[in-house]
């Protein structure tokens, strides 16, 4: 392997890392100025560069820039004492490998530099394949390849559908592929979220309204029915739309005509409804909350989107799409997932599902210094030991078909709810006998009439767990984290909120 070569006009530095990097077994090379190591750079090439960025004689931008020019695909870490937002941004736009603040942890800067050692490593990236068509809808699992059947089954029909799923999961993507194979495909498709128009406008803006039917209305203005005409109108969060205006919707529905707001003259609708909800619609005609006559007019066809965890397979396929449409739109290379970060995306629960996901791709598009992610790549509340918090933070998913939490339903091998983790963690617990003395503990703060028992309590606790860790490690971070089962930067940032530093 090729030598890292450290360049700093501070000699401390210099020495600081080339210790560190050999109780790594990392060779180094040392210059005091860019001009030494540009001087170097026309007759030998390092494995990884770690440079400040302003020293006398020349910044360590412009040293970034040449390399970029005579070596590219060489790993630069760029060192900076000046933490400011301009020296961030232009050397991430310099195609900085990393940023490193000083004064910087040594193991974590080593551990940085074995990172990019690796991806030095790996060679030149792979490109990826190049995607001629962007599919419309992805999936292996069976639940999606029933989706994909059922559109194919109503391509030849105009029926009204009803889309049910938790958000994020699709269902606009599912309206516009039933329309666009639909004997409707040459007419418009209009979207429109009920939930997301005010009470007041609504009316309007589903049915129109004449000149002067209210105080601002100058002109007449055509509503979605009308813009959709010989096309489709999806109405997605139909569960939150307001009880009157149901009773419009559900003669428009019966009829096949409506009235403009302020109008006298009837409009005939030439229009296919696709209705999407993420709420329990069954529950809410039971609690007098949507009509039930609306209900079976628009629950002709119910088509259900599977959630992202009852799909985790389709994980990988979908990630692997999501970067490669992240990279087109910034005009950057696409990165790769290593298999146990895959392992673990699909792992996770995904409330937000489909939506988290391709979220989660556009932000380690950007944030990723590597080509290659890693676990310890993904944004900290997705590390592992911050799962229970997640899944916490994310509530029970409710079935769209279902009054239950769709992670406790059905048997043998099906995901457990974070309920059902909790408690047995409780259980575990009470097997302890460390368990008693906390138990004590807390009675004692309650009769003493203390507020904030439980967030005096938590600090202790965490503080006690990071001080154990750190002393078996003899201090070193990074290995804490991995042996406390957290990220790096869960620990760093737990470590400055706890008071913990020595």
């Amino acid at each position: 392997m090729k030598p890292i070569w450290i360049v700093d006009d501070d000699e401390s530095i210099r020495w600081v890392l080339e210790k560190a990097l050999a109780r790594g077994n990392l060779p180094s090379r040392s210059f005091a100025n860019i001009r030494e190591a540009l001087a170097a750079l026309e007759h030998d090439r390092p494995q990884v560069l770690v440079s400040d960025i302003r020293m006398p004689g020349g910044s360590g931008l412009e040293l970034l820039q040449a390399v970029r020019e005579q070596v590219p695909g060489l790993p630069v870490i760029i060192m900076t004492a000046f933490s400011d937002l301009d020296s961030a941004v232009s050397a991430f736009q310099g195609g900085a490998f990393e940023y490193l603040a000083k004064p910087f942890d040594v193991d974590r800067a080593v551990e940085l530099i074995r990172r990019a050692v690796d991806e030095s490593l790996r060679g030149a990236p792979v490109a990826a394949e190049r995607m001629a068509d962007t599919p419309e809808m992805l999936g292996q699992a069976s639940a999606m390849q029933d989706m994909f059947r059922a559109i194919g089954r109503l391509s030849h029909s105009v029926a009204t559908v009803l889309v049910t799923g938790e958000s994020g999961t699709g269902k606009e993507l599912v309206a516009r592929a039933l329309h666009r194979h639909s004997p409707r495909a040459s007419g418009p498709f209009i979207a429109l979220n009920t939930a997301a128009i005010p009470k007041d406008l609504l009316e309007s803006e589903l049915f129109g309204h004449e000149r002067g039917a209210f105080t601002g209305a100058q002109a007449q203005r055509l509503g979605r029915f009308e813009q959709a005409e010989n096309g489709t109108l999806f109405l997605d969060e139909i569960g939150d739309m307001p009880f009157d205006l149901q009773t419009r919707l559900l003669r428009v529905l019966s009829d096949g005509q409506f009235y403009r707001v302020g109008g006298h003259q009837p409009v005939r609708a030439n229009v296919r409804v696709i209705a999407a909800t993420h709420q329990n619609l069954d529950a809410r005609v039971r609690q007098g909350l949507f009509r039930e006559d609306l209900f079976h007019r628009l629950n002709v066809i119910r088509l259900r989107l599977p959630a992202l965890r009852e799909r985790s397979e389709d994980i990988p396929l979908l990630m692997r799409h999501f970067l490669q449409k992240s990279a087109r739109d910034l005009g950057v290379e696409p990165k790769r997932v290593s298999a146990a970060a895959l392992a673990h995306l699909a792992s996770l629960p995904f409330p937000g599902n489909v939506r988290q996901l391709e979220n989660l791709a556009n932000w380690l598009t950007v944030m990723a210094p590597a080509q290659t992610i890693e676990v310890k790549d993904l944004p900290p509340d997705l590390l592992p030991g911050q799962l229970g918090v997640f899944e916490m933070n994310a509530g029970p998913m409710l079935d769209a078909g279902q009054g239950f939490p769709a992670a406790e339903q059905g048997t043998g091998g099906a995901a457990q709810p974070a309920s059902a983790i909790v408690a047995a963690q409780a259980r575990g617990m009470a097997d302890n006998g460390w368990e008693s003395g906390l138990r004590s503990e807390v009675a004692r703060l309650l009769r003493e009439n203390g507020e904030g028992v439980m967030d005096a309590l938590s600090r202790r606790f965490e503080a006690a767990i990071i001080r154990e860790a750190l002393d078996f490690t003899r201090g070193r971070k990074v290995e804490a984290a991995e042996r406390l089962g957290i990220g790096r930067n869960t620990i760093t940032r737990k470590i400055q909120e706890l008071d913990l530093e020595p």
